[in-house]
């Protein structure tokens, strides 16, 4: 249990220095500092800061499932609200702290671990996405699965540069053209 807290501790101060200070000058000098620990028992959790921005990643991932799927109303002429509860949701899962967005976005290394979370989330996210779309008698798609595919690249890809950088217009633009894009794709309008 001591450990887990310590390891939490960690990613928890890494996540502030990295935000505040940017990957190359988030040190794990300074993470150990925040964390209140010795450079010593930060290397006993983590072998570099390049595994802890991993971790970081792994984590945020993890958390992006989408939790509406269940309460959806899925009946004739919600499909825009079903599409905004996607939206908000991605963007909910994004607005934490836009600076440590765009270290893991732009920074995170690449390992076996993290294609493995990328793989297993976008697995569950697609089924749950593919699901809804098959029960909504709204949606005219010609293939569920790709079209889950296509709505969720464009959801997450946009949610992250748009929350990752500045922006000169509010969230709430940004969530209404997103979602009147994707319900016009999902209804066939042409």
């Amino acid at each position: 249990m001591r450990a887990e807290l310590t390891r939490e501790r960690i990613l928890t101060a890494a996540a502030h220095v990295f935000a505040e200070h940017g990957y190359a000058a988030g040190t794990t000098n300074r993470i150990a500092e925040r964390a209140r620990i010795s450079i010593g028992s930060l290397y006993q959790y983590f072998p570099n800061k390049d595994a802890i921005l991993a971790e970081l990643l792994i984590q945020h991932i993890d958390r992006g499932t989408w939790t509406e799927t269940d309460t959806l109303d899925l009946s004739p002429g919600t499909l825009e609200a079903t599409v905004r509860a996607l939206i908000r949701d991605a963007i909910d899962n994004h607005s934490d702290d836009p600076r440590l967005l765009r270290v893991m976005v732009e920074e995170a290394p690449v390992s076996q671990e993290l294609l493995n979370t990328v793989a297993r989330h976008g697995k569950l996210r697609t089924a749950q996405v593919r699901d809804v779309l098959v029960r909504h008698p709204d949606v005219q798609v010609g293939d569920p699965e790709v079209a889950a595919e296509l709505i969720l690249f464009t959801v997450e890809m946009n949610t992250h540069k748009f929350m990752a950088a500045p922006q000169d217009f509010p969230v709430e633009t940004f969530e209404n053209e997103l979602v009147a894009m994707i319900t016009r794709y999902l209804r066939g309008d042409q």
